[in-house]
């Protein structure tokens, strides 16, 4: 008997459906089944369920004589079950890799709940993935097994059937089955999660929710969406014939309100002339089921009264919108003008204070935090201010750090009067820069991919990037921080601007240039790291050729496992998909399990890499940061053509890598099986790295900064690893124009 059941109801889906089913088939769990219902489907969709139950005995196809909607096609492969627990996919969907893995072991873990909710994604049919707004619902249910009555928060997820995993044997007692009708979700899932004695989650994305841009009843203008009444009015039959469930009547009754109202509210759902009967339906159904003594929420009072009065309303609320749409602009412009007079009164410049800023004001971190920290102990005199993007981001900091809101009042004061800027982001374009302020910029490491006015002819690379703006920004730079002659060419080439480039290497890795073998001990225990264990630090990048820049290139529990005993893996997103789909695609749910470690969200990326014994990266820029430790690098570019072609890049990393290059992870597992990873010919490759690219860096970068930008004292010399400009590019400076 196997553990899962897919039930795949499948009706006009012939472009999705191959994507769907090799999802499943393709997935490293294997104890499944696959009943596809093939809703007599008028395209292709038959012979492909065909071919595919010819190639794997684990589907079985059902060839229904006549169409019979999609929640009838899924009553039809119940029977057929023979699974512990019954998945119902949608045929244009798909599921995550690992998802059956990781819910196959939090079944165990939670001792085969009734129910198991996991996360989704949405994906839209124009490239965006977007995760589930309410998936910290999930997180927080904790590790057991719960009633909804206990956690009744579970009913705010979204109601639908496919976000979710039965134990066959609870469905059949319980005799659910899906009704006609096209809100068939509405009257399963309440009835089971209201039903359901143990429920557990798994904040893990599972599931690809496909977004298609036609074809989806709930983004069809019809008079179908009608059918919602009759489906919440089987909901309160199915209440009204169980008196343990009475309770829910006024939770049910403020659901099904919220629901019809935003079916209302959407302006593609229903035909002009149908939305005030709707709106009446609604009314009745609202009045009809209303529990006595239960006073109705302030935001549904207005299904008491007509529609006329409802179509008032929301055109009020809209113009208020609007209003205070126009206000905020007013305010933004009136604000800017004033700053802008201000700094026209030329009120005296404050050589004691300078304004620092780091990744878009999300901290005290990279390199602004060094030249901070080192100017509070050789300039003590300079006041430093930090900006923040809001009150949660400063909450962390140590009581004596002063800081700022972003277009604060406090802001405006610290920037009109500050004489020295930090940043390693562009100031915003509101940012006047006054005669006799210097503004350092730090950049974000060495560059690996084209940046600045070289995305010009990179359109895939540039989406988002406004180039000209970023260049009118960059002029106000009076000095741009390098770590070595590649970085200096390359940032006079990009921003084209009237800046000097100081060769003062990057202060943010003075703690690495300065580490001894012993750094990063502390780090570790903090995260957890047993005693004695290599920690394999992986550490991708984003990808430009995905919208969402996120593109899985390894399995992680299968890397875990296959580091084996006396290994931690340790992994950090890039910054970019740390608040995306990323962290719910298995790694939240590893790093739960003590699988790996997720040092996302570790504030200092220096910490991270100091707690490392080797570094896997594919073209993260962290590579030439972590080779001063002079640590095993190992490159893994399985997809190094693409993202090459797609971006643009200044170095062929391939042929000057750091250590040795993995072009599959076959080849990356035999690295570490075979110890290649930490072997001579890596040393001698990670030892031309460092020289190359570390140029700058001796571990006084910060003092170098303060002491020849704000100090005006000569810039102390430093012992460099390299006099040559690196070749690039087998050979070829990738600099130099053809």
């Amino acid at each position: 008997m196997p553990r899962f059941t897919i039930i795949v109801p499948v009706h006009k889906v012939q472009g999705y459906l191959h994507a769907c089913l090799d999802s499943v088939l393709g997935q490293s769990y294997r104890d499944l089944e696959v009943i596809a219902v093939d809703d007599r489907s008028p395209d292709g969709c038959g012979e492909i369920l065909d071919g595919y139950a010819a190639r794997d005995e684990r589907v079985r196809v059902l060839h229904l004589p006549e169409n019979v909607g999609l929640g009838r096609a899924r009553n039809a492969g119940m029977p057929h079950a023979t699974g512990d627990y019954l998945f119902f996919l949608d045929s244009d969907d798909t599921l995550t890799p690992g998802a059956l893995r990781a819910l196959a072991d939090r079944l165990d873990e939670t001792g085969d709940p009734d129910v198991l909710v996991f996360d989704y994604a949405r994906t839209h049919w124009w490239g965006g993935t977007r995760r589930n707004a309410l998936a910290h619902v999930l997180a927080e249910a904790g590790e057991g097994t719960f009633t909804a009555a206990e956690r009744p928060g579970i009913l705010d997820l979204l109601m639908v059937v496919w976000n979710k995993v039965y134990r066959r044997d609870f469905v059949d007692r319980e005799g659910f089955t899906f009704p006609p009708g096209y809100y068939e979700d509405t009257p399963w899932t309440f009835p089971v999660l209201l039903s359901a004695e143990r429920i557990a989650t798994l904040d893990r994305i599972c599931l690809y929710y496909r977004q298609r841009r036609q074809g989806n009843i709930l983004s069809t203008t019809s008079r179908k969406h009608f059918d919602v009444h009759e489906q919440y009015a089987r909901v309160f039959r199915f209440v009204d014939a169980r008196p343990a469930l009475a309770h829910w009547r006024p939770f049910l009754h403020t659901k099904m309100g919220e629901h019809c109202l935003d079916i209302l509210s959407k302006p593609d759902r229903l035909p002009p002339t149908d939305r005030g009967e709707f709106f009446r339906r609604t009314s009745e159904m609202f009045r009809a089921h209303r529990p006595e003594g239960v006073r109705v929420p302030a935001e549904l009072r207005v299904l008491e009264g007509g529609y006329a009065g409802y179509v008032l309303r929301r055109q009020a609320g809209r113009a208020g919108r609007e209003l205070e749409r126009r206000a905020r602009q007013a305010r933004a412009a009136t604000a800017a003008r004033a700053a802008r007079a201000r700094s026209v009164l030329r009120r005296p410049l404050d050589p004691r204070l300078a304004v620092y800023s780091a990744f878009s004001h999300r901290g005290v971190l990279g390199d602004p935090a060094a030249v901070y920290r080192a100017a509070r102990e050789l300039a003590p005199h300079i006041r430093g201010v930090w900006v923040l993007a809001d009150e949660e981001t400063a909450a962390g900091l140590p009581p004596d750090t002063e800081y700022v809101l972003l277009d604060s009042p406090g802001y405006r004061r610290a920037t009109e009067r500050a004489t020295y800027f930090v940043n390693n982001v562009n100031w915003s374009g509101a940012l006047v820069k006054r005669p006799g302020s210097v503004h350092i910029h730090t950049h974000q490491g060495t560059p690996l991919k084209c940046m600045g006015a070289d995305l010009l002819d990179k359109p895939g690379a540039r989406l988002g990037f406004d180039v000209p703006q970023m260049l009118r920004r960059a002029d106000r730079w009076d000095y741009s921080l390098v770590a070595n002659r590649h970085s200096e060419l390359v940032w006079e080439r990009a921003y084209p601007c009237h800046f000097t480039s100081l060769r003062s290497g990057s202060p943010r890795n003075d703690v690495l240039a300065g580490a001894g073998p012993d750094s990063g001990r502390e780090v570790r225990a903090r995260l957890g790291v047993p005693d004695g264990h290599t920690v394999v630090l992986y550490a991708p990048t984003r990808r430009d050729y995905r919208r969402d820049g996120l593109v899985e290139r390894i399995d992680l529990a299968r890397f875990a496992a296959d580091l084996g005993e006396g290994h931690t893996l340790m992994v950090r997103l890039h910054p970019s998909l740390a608040d995306g789909p990323a962290r719910g695609l298995g790694l939240a749910e590893l790093h739960r399990r003590g699988v790996l470690i997720d040092a996302t969200d570790e504030p200092e990326v220096q910490d991270v890499l100091l707690a490392a014994d080797v570094l896997v990266t594919d073209y993260s820029a962290l590579m030439f940061d972590y080779a001063l430790l002079d640590r095993p690098i190992v490159i893994h570019a399985d997809d190094w053509d693409a993202y090459r072609a797609s971006r643009g890049v200044y170095i062929d990393i391939t042929a000057g890598a750091p250590g040795h290059v993995a072009r599959s992870y076959r080849e990356l597992a035999w690295l570490f099986e075979s110890g290649t990873w930490r072997d001579e010919e890596a040393a001698r490759l990670r030892s031309a790295f460092r020289d190359r690219y570390g140029e700058f860096d001796d571990g006084r970068a910060a003092e170098r900064v303060v002491r020849a930008l704000m100090l005006g004292e000569p810039m102390p010399e430093h012992t460099a690893r390299g006099g040559r400009v690196p070749a690039q590019a087998g050979n070829r400076d990738l600099l130099t124009p053809s």
